[in-house]
């Protein structure tokens, strides 16, 4: 393990900086005046830069009965804008260095109450689900830096991407922050142990990196062995410890018109095994994963099997194309006694973690999207708890406004019955209930 590093994120910047003087004017800074001298190996480094801004706007209705509403009047009008700068050095078609910078700034009413309730109870954990800020307490480089904190908004900045690509016809490594996707669910990825995306989220373009090592060599015809190795902080030390760490490998290989995935991973303290395939059944495609997960230090139970299956199909209806998707989610930690929940570490650690986003066990989730124009897509996804039932209906739209801007405007509501998941239950041994807020999003994102 690499000794404890406390790089902060001002002597990044400056490495940032370099690569780009480097990359943009390295031509004129070798064999000057001499136009006899031999080419510099500055001069053979190709590079890319590019990025977004995006401006994000959140209207929410809360629940008079939640802890938000105990003074406050609804709707809460939260916003954030989120700046990214990316730049690949191209120093060889075998090695590549990719450095992404952002600065995120987010806030408004929701984020003021949420640091006004932990104020009142220290203890309670982040039940609104707005997101305050991205922290690198677990990750083995501190790359990020908090510029201003106030009580209604928060701006830090930070590296998502530094990681050095060396490639060749005998596979790929890649070492530095970096994320990587295992698995073949849509919404519900039981495989994808690293940083996954919440099956709620409508944004999907960058997934937040993770400091590791991967390596990925090919196998047979089509097929790939990849490892992995993601070092983790302590939080109570701060130090580099096994049990936070995370080693897996996958092995994917296809047979005939099927294609089948095997992995094995060490993650944080416990075992996780994992098969997966994917195939067609006439003009539909369908996928599967499957998932034994050990767990240590519990009195509830050995270990739990997770799974997805999903299928997806296109087609033509009223000269307009669409597209869908069915899928089916099972999780063998889940419960349906949600109070309760939060009392079950196994649960708390992956809630913590951004592991786990839902503590039911079983659900049947579908999306349709419309192409109503080349430019505008309709789209329809619906989550729903098969045991409550309760769920989720997310409405939205995308408007390529422009080559290089895009609109999407959307809703999340939220249904079911008292004490049921999405309907609403109450926070044990207190009069509130915890129930998400309906919610109207416009994303506006501009690249360059």
């Amino acid at each position: 393990m690499m000794s404890d590093i406390k790089n902060t994120l001002r002597h990044t910047c400056f490495l940032l900086a370099a690569l780009f003087i480097v990359a943009g004017h390295g031509t004129a800074v070798a064999g000057v005046g001499d136009s006899n001298a031999p080419p510099s190996w500055l001069k053979k480094i190709n590079y890319e830069w590019g990025g977004y801004i995006k401006a994000l706007g959140i209207s929410s209705w809360h629940d008079d009965r939640t802890l938000f509403r105990t003074d406050e009047d609804n709707p809460f009008y939260d916003g954030s804008a989120f700046f990214r700068l990316k730049n690949r050095l191209l120093f060889s078609d075998t090695y590549i260095f990719d450095v992404h910078y952002q600065a995120i700034l987010t806030g408004g009413d929701t984020f003021r109450k949420q640091n006004k309730l932990k104020k009142q109870f220290p203890a309670i954990d982040d039940v609104s689900g707005f997101q305050q800020t991205i922290n690198d307490d677990r990750r083995l480089l501190h790359l990020t830096d908090i510029v201003d904190n106030g009580e209604s908004h928060s701006l830090y900045q930070r590296l998502d991407r530094l990681v050095l690509t060396i490639q060749g016809q005998w596979g790929a490594v890649r070492i530095g922050r970096q994320a990587i996707t295992w698995g073949n669910g849509f919404l519900f990825n039981p495989m994808d142990l690293f940083n996954p995306f919440s099956p709620i989220d409508i944004d999907r373009e960058y997934k937040t990196g993770d400091d590791m090592a991967s390596v990925r060599i090919p196998v047979g015809n089509d097929g790939d062995l990849q490892f992995l190795l993601v070092p983790r902080r302590d939080l109570a030390t701060g130090k580099v410890a096994e049990d936070q760490s995370s080693l897996a490998g996958k092995l994917h290989f296809p047979y005939g018109s099927t294609e089948f995935d095997f992995m094995l991973a060490r993650h944080y303290d416990e075992n996780v095994a994992g098969v997966g395939s994917a195939g067609y059944f006439r003009d539909a495609a369908w996928r599967m994963d499957v998932t034994w997960t050990s767990v240590n230090q519990s009195q509830n139970r050995d270990g739990y099997f997770s799974m997805t299956a999903n299928m997806d199909y296109s087609w033509v209806w009223l000269k307009k194309n669409f597209y869908g998707f069915v899928e089916f989610y099972y999780n063998g930690l889940g419960t349906d006694q949600y109070a309760k929940a939060y009392a079950d570490q196994q649960i708390a650690n992956r809630l913590e973690r951004g592991e786990l986003f839902f503590l039911g066990r079983s659900y049947l989730s579908g999306q349709v999207n419309m192409e109503l124009h080349p430019l505008v897509n309709l789209y329809l996804t619906i989550i729903n708890n098969l045991y409550d039932p309760s769920g989720i209906v997310q409405p939205w739209v995308v408007w390529n406004m422009t080559q290089d801007t895009n609109l999407k405007l959307g809703a999340n509501f939220y249904y079911g019955g008292h004490e049921t998941e999405f309907g609403g239950y109450e926070i044990s041994s207190t009069p509130f209930l915890n129930k998400p807020p309906d919610s109207m999003f416009l994303w506006l994102t501009w690249y360059f």
